[in-house]
Parts: structure tokens; sequence; C-alpha cells
């Protein structure tokens, strides 16, 4: 969808977080908004207590559905299904935007129109278990309001169909109308601080800073002309890509920054494997992780209060972090470490702070070109922000699109990689839980936090508890094709029959044990983490 597959590939925002409050309509799909982005959740229910109506769209009965006017509970992986029944009432009453289609898309045609025809609510409804009555209710919801923004996470992402899913979200908005305007729009939320900002400066495998392809030749001869070096015209390896490259030999060495994929990828067995198979392992962090006790080099490094630079958050914001108090010991901030490396592999880096790294990134992106450290001294910027007197862009395409005009994705649903059967009869999701950050690395070494969520724990629907003889607080075994692990049961009406999850940030009950990575997206290469087969065992 080049223009918009850029923007949602990045997982930016379209729309700006303070926007939130004057929905009038929020749908949120595969996200555990309350738990993962709270600050994002009060403006969302800020919204609601001024009039707007929320869906919340969630295999589980996450804490959001407390505020939603209407719970979508659809089965894992049917995101695709469920979308496009949705997309199919709108067309079929006549609820769409003529006028932004006609003006601003192209691909609402007829082969786009036949394929929604396949998708009656009565199919979605039989695949994704939510009632035909619901479905055609939120379809008139979301084409009806004036200021509906959909809202989305890994809920959405992290399956082998997770690009179709997303090309669903933006075939419904683009349909209706909702991008380019404000209070509006198609939002993922990013999970950590700063991954907006690393994916934006290059942080993927194809793209230079700015989404920029490396296989695009005058993009390749751009950087080139900056940085004084050849460069290479092919794109690099996905990290699922590499570790099975490792795995193979053919990958001889890692260097992992601020990444604990001992924990956070699938299948941590498949994982730790082909990291030993390497010949040297390298990682950058600010504590010894599970990942970092496999180096053959540890290099300690600042966190953020140690260091100064920006960081640009979900909203396309980009702000300064100042320096609070001095590293400890040798750690020392990733910038420098960065040069001292490059240095020695014979790039000499020739920066005298930091400030002149960040006015290189406006020459290389014109997106970032009117940002400056003083200017940040005020506040925030998003970008893009070409000027130096320009304001900022609050919303995304208001003008337009990147590429001229938006378009249509036609997407059939087809099934999760794994689905369950007689031996593995169980799907397993696996998400955060609000007290606990990423793998752990940080909150579990916080004493007040364990007290309060110090165990790992599978949640499982009581009619399934009941039929396998499990009570609250019994111990069970969880397993499947990858592997086992030994937890605590949690009897809970979240999740529906059929339907088990666990957090992945306890490391003595690691639910990516469980996970696969041999099905991944085959456009973004993202494993499918959010849908496994698993069977429960007391033990």
């Amino acid at each position: 969808m080049a223009g918009l597959a850029t923007v949602f590939g990045s997982g930016a925002m379209t729309n700006s977080i303070p926007e939130i409050e004057n929905n009038d309509l929020l749908f949120v799909i595969g996200s555990n908004t309350k738990e993962n982005h709270p600050i994002v959740a009060l403006r969302m229910i800020k919204a609601v207590r001024k009039g707007a109506k929320l869906i919340v769209a969630d295999p589980r009965k996450v804490p959001m559905v407390r505020f939603a006017h209407l719970w979508l509970q659809h089965r894992p992986g049917t995101d695709v299904a469920l979308l496009n029944s949705m997309m199919h009432v709108i067309v079929k009453e006549d609820l769409i935007d003529r006028e932004f289609i006609v003006m601003r898309t192209e691909g609402f045609n007829e082969e786009f129109i036949n394929n929604l025809e396949e998708y009656t609510p009565e199919v979605g409804e039989k695949i994704t278990g939510v009632p035909k009555e619901k479905i055609i209710q939120a379809a008139r919801m979301y084409a009806m309001a004036k200021h509906p923004g959909i809202y989305y996470t890994m809920g959405i992402t992290q399956h082998s169909h997770g690009s179709d899913n997303v090309f669903c979200i933006a075939n419904l908005a683009l349909m209706t109308g909702n991008l380019g305007k404000e209070s509006a729009g198609v939002n993922p939320l990013r999970g950590q601080n700063n991954v907006q900002g690393s994916t934006d400066m290059g942080c993927i495998p194809n793209l230079y800073p700015g989404y920029q392809k490396v296989d695009i030749q005058p993009v390749r001869e751009k950087f080139e002309r900056l940085w004084g070096v050849s460069l290479s015209d092919r794109p690099g390896l996905t990290a699922p890509e590499m570790i099975a490259e490792a795995e193979a030999g053919r990958l001889k060495a890692m260097y992992i920054m601020g990444e604990n994929p001992v924990l956070s990828d699938p299948d941590i067995g498949h994982t730790v494997k082909a990291l030993k198979c390497l010949d040297f392992l390298v990682v950058q962090d600010i504590f010894l992780t599970e990942t970092a006790e496999l180096a053959d080099v540890v290099l300690p490094s600042a966190c953020f209060a140690e260091k100064d630079g920006t960081f640009t958050n979900t909203e396309r914001r980009v702000q300064r972090i100042r320096k609070a108090i001095n590293p400890p010991g040798e750690a020392r901030e990733d910038s420098w470490i960065i040069m001292e490396l490059s240095k020695r592999l014979g790039y000499d880096m020739k920066y005298t702070n930091i400030e002149e790294i960040f006015q290189e990134i406006g020459m290389a992106w014109p997106a970032m070109a009117g940002i400056t450290y003083s200017r940040l001294e005020k506040g925030g910027l998003q970008w893009p922000c070409p000027t130096t007197d320009h304001p900022g862009t609050k919303y995304l395409f208001k003008g337009g699109f990147p590429r001229g005009r938006g378009r249509f994705t036609v997407v059939k649903y087809r099934p999760s990689a794994e689905e369950p059967d007689k031996e593995y009869p169980f799907v397993l999701t696996t998400g955060r839980i609000l007290f606990k950050y990423h793998t752990d690395t940080m909150t579990g070494r916080v004493d007040p936090i364990n007290k309060v969520a110090g165990e790992p724990f599978v949640e499982i629907n009581p009619e399934d508890a009941l039929i396998l003889g499990i009570e609250e607080g019994s111990k069970v075994k969880v397993s499947s094709r990858r592997g086992e692990i030994t937890l605590k049961a949690k009897i809970s009406k979240r999740p529906g029959k059929g339907v088990v999850f666990i957090p992945f940030h306890f490391k003595e009950a690691a639910a990516n044990m469980l996970t696969s990575s041999q099905h991944l997206d085959p456009l973004c290469k993202i494993p499918e983490l959010k849908v496994s087969a698993v069977r429960i065992e007391k033990v």
C-alpha cells in the first residue's frame, strides 16, 4: 500500500494521543490497552465518559471491556474474517464514503467487492464465533460515527497473517473516509518508549533511516554521499531469519543491543540452540539478561536517565531526553559504544556531541529536517516536520497520501498456521500484564512489584478447568510441539472456552518455550506468537 504501508508498517499512529478524547467511536482490536498502554487507556476512558462509544474486539475479556458498549470475543487468529464481515455489512447497507473513495482511493472495484460478498455476517459468525448481530452492530457503529479511531497492537500483528490483518484495518478506514482527518485514523500503539524512534532510524533490515529502501539506487547513493562509504543494495535478515541462519551455520556472529531474545523470541529452545551455534556473540544491555549470559562479550550500556538524545513515541512525537545521573561503573552511552566499535573496525564516526547526530538525521530524512534541539527545548514535535517554521504534523494524510491515492487490498481469510487438534486441543495466546514489562529485566528487580505479580500463571476458562479437574492455584503442565512449562492455574472467564492465556514475562515458566518460530508472516516475517496449539495436564 506504499505510503499507507510505510506508516502502518512502521507502527506510527496516523493521529495523536490527545485526539483520542475527541473520538466519538473507539474501535480497539487486538490490544489490551489498559494493561499495556495505561496512559492511552485513560484517554479512551475520558472519551467514553464524554459520550464516545467503545468497541473492543479481543479473544480475552481484557479490562477495557468493562467500559465497552460492545465486546466482540472472536477466536484467536480470525481478525480477517471479522473485519471482512464488518465491511460486507458496510457495503451492503451503503454506509461507505463514496466521495472519499472516488477522490482519494483506488482498488475499490469489482474484485474487492466480490471478495467481501463471501464474508456475510453468518460466515463471520461461523469462523469467528461472534454472533452475527454483534458483527452487524459493530459495522454500523463504526461506519456511522463522525470521528472513529482504530487502535491495535500485537494482537493484530503477531500472526502468520498479520499483514493481512493490517490491510483489512486500512480497508475499513478507507471505505468510510476515516483517514486524513482529526480524531480518526488507524493507530498502532507501540509497546516501548523508543520503538518508534528505532524504526524511524532504520532498525529494519530493508530500510535506511526514514523508511527509505536499501535496494533503490538513488536512495543508496544519497546515503553513500552522506556517510562517505559504499553500501550494499541487498536487504538484511529479519530477527527470525537471523536465528535460522545462525542455527544453519551461515551466520557466524551477532551483535544484540537492548533485546532479550532468549525470553522474547518464539520457541526459546530453538533460539538458545541457534545462539550457541554462533562463533561470536556480543550483547549490549543495562543488565546481565538471559541472552547476555550466553555472550562472549557483554558491553554495559547506560539507561535512559544516564544519557542525552531524543526518543520518538508512538504518536511520532520527538522529545528530548537529558542526562540526569552518570552511568555506573564501566557502563557507557550506546552512541559512545557504537562510535568506538566503528573506529576500531576502520570507520571513524566524527561526532563531537549527540546533537550533531541529530542534525545528520534531518539531512538524511526530510520529515525530520525542521526539528532542532533548540525547538525541542519548548516541547516535542511530531514528524513530518520538514522546515524549521513547520509546527509538526498532528495527524497524517490531511492533504492526500504519499503515493497519491490510498489503495484497497483484497484480503482472504487464512486460518492460523497451527490450529488445535486432539493431541493439543487448546489455543494458547500470550501477552503482557500491567505490573510487568517485557522480559522482566527491569521490573523483576523491584520487590514491591514482585509481591503483587511475582509468579507465572495460565488463565483457563472455568468450563475447561471443570472438565480437566483443575482448581484455582493447581499446578499444571502446559505443553506444545516445542516444549513444556509448569505453572499455576488461574481460573478465569477472561479467555473463552478452548483458549488459554500465559503472560510471557516470567523466565521460570517462559511462555515462549511453547510458541513456534516456524510460522512467519510472508511479508514482514513476524512470527505467530498469538496462536499456538497446546495441551494442559494437571500435575
